[in-house]
C-alpha cells in the first residue's frame, strides 16, 4: 500500500506508483530454503545423542527452577 502522502512523481498517477514495503518472489524462496535448511539442521541435532542429552539437561533445570 502507497503512503498517503507519499510525493507524486510527475507526469504519472497515483496509481501506478509502486511502494518498496514487502520482498520479491525471489527473496521469499530464499528465505524459504534457508529456513528448511535450518529446520533440517535443528531436526538432526535435537533427535541425536547431543539433542537428547541437551533436552534432558533443559528441562531438568527448568523443573529445578520451579521446585519441582
Amino acid at each position: 500500500m502507497i503512503h498517503p502522502q507519499a510525493p507524486r512523481l510527475p507526469g504519472r498517477p497515483r496509481r501506478h506508483q509502486r511502494s518498496d514495503r514487502g520482498i520479491t518472489t525471489a527473496e521469499y524462496a530464499v528465505g524459504t530454503a534457508a529456513g528448511a535448511g535450518l529446520a533440517g539442521l535443528l531436526y538432526k541435532l535435537l533427535t541425536g545423542g547431543l539433542g537428547d542429552e541437551l533436552l534432558h539437561k533443559l528441562f531438568d533445570h527448568v523443573m529445578s527452577l520451579l521446585g519441582i
